[in-house]
């Protein structure tokens, strides 16, 4: 990293640079991804209830808020660099640039041994993707400058890595946002759950006020009102349910509230939550 960027001063190139400072931001990312992970295991307190494994999501939302900024700053850079071009040393790019692929492919190989499916890692894994990205750039510029002198090769290069760095950003900020925001997770759509529950669970007869959310990627909840059918005990009714969402929709944490059977009659205002079956379902 150090070398890097030392190499970037000194020869000139923008598309080593921005690879050096791609990795500096790695640096910073990485271990506040390491944090997040360590304190994500401690167990849940009386004022943490659900402990701290938000930690993750909210570190990987930093990250990809960092890769914006970087690919901003690159972008700038390459658009100066069209106006006021610059001597670049080829010999001397190409060679930190190689040395710089090989700690990426390190890197990348030691990170794609963890867990896929947790964002945090996926950031990890895009912040070092997008250095390799860089590094391969680097060479390809330092290749043709070495061949044909055409320095702007160098900055457009460095154009095209920004857009795939922002593209990866866009991705991760999204899908960290959308956790944190509360948003149902994908598949768990309230209406799936209320017309799979009433379709496919005999003793629900109507299923209403449900909210699905994630604490991280991998972990979901679940909380929804149930109404069952004439004679049926709460405790029959709360145990089909957990085991239909938890067969159906993988999720274990189920908070289930059973209301009286004339529930709906009685209270009107909400009655758009206390329909039946949804239009073409019916019971198996």
């Amino acid at each position: 990293m150090v070398v890097e960027v030392v190499g970037g001063v000194v020869s000139g190139s923008l598309a080593l640079l921005a690879d050096a400072g791609h990795m500096v931001s790695d640096a910073a990312a990485l271990g506040f991804s390491l944090v997040a992970l360590r304190v994500g295991r401690r167990a849940a307190t009386p004022r943490m209830s659900y402990g701290y494994r938000r930690l993750e999501i909210l570190a990987a939302f930093v990250n990809g808020l960092a890769l914006f900024a970087i690919a901003i700053w690159i972008a700038v850079e390459a658009v100066q660099r069209f106006w006021s071009p610059v001597d670049v040393m080829a010999g001397t790019m190409l060679a930190i640039a190689i040395a710089g692929l090989a700690a990426n492919i390190v890197a990348f190989l030691v990170l794609t041994g963890g867990t896929q499916g947790n964002l945090n890692m996926r950031s990890a894994l895009l912040h070092v993707l997008g250095d390799m990205l860089g590094s391969v750039a680097a060479i390809v510029a330092a290749v043709v400058i070495m061949l044909t002198d055409w320095t702007p090769i160098d900055p457009i290069l460095s154009i095209f890595v920004a857009l795939i760095v922002l593209r990866s950003a866009w991705r991760l900020v999204r899908s960290t946002g959308h956790i944190l925001l509360e948003g149902a997770p994908p598949g768990l759509e309230p209406d799936a759950i209320k017309a799979d529950l009433e379709q496919n669970v005999a003793v629900v007869r109507v299923a209403h006020h449900i909210h699905a959310w994630s604490i991280t990627a991998e972990q979901h909840m679940l909380t929804l009102h149930v109404v069952p059918e004439e004679g049926v005990a709460a405790r029959d009714v709360i145990q089909a349910v957990r085991q239909r969402v938890a067969q159906r929709f993988d999720i274990s944490h189920v908070t289930v509230q059973v209301e009286d059977p004339d529930h709906c009659n009685e209270n009107a205002a909400g009655a758009h939550d206390c329909d039946g079956p949804a239009s073409g379902q019916g019971r198996s």
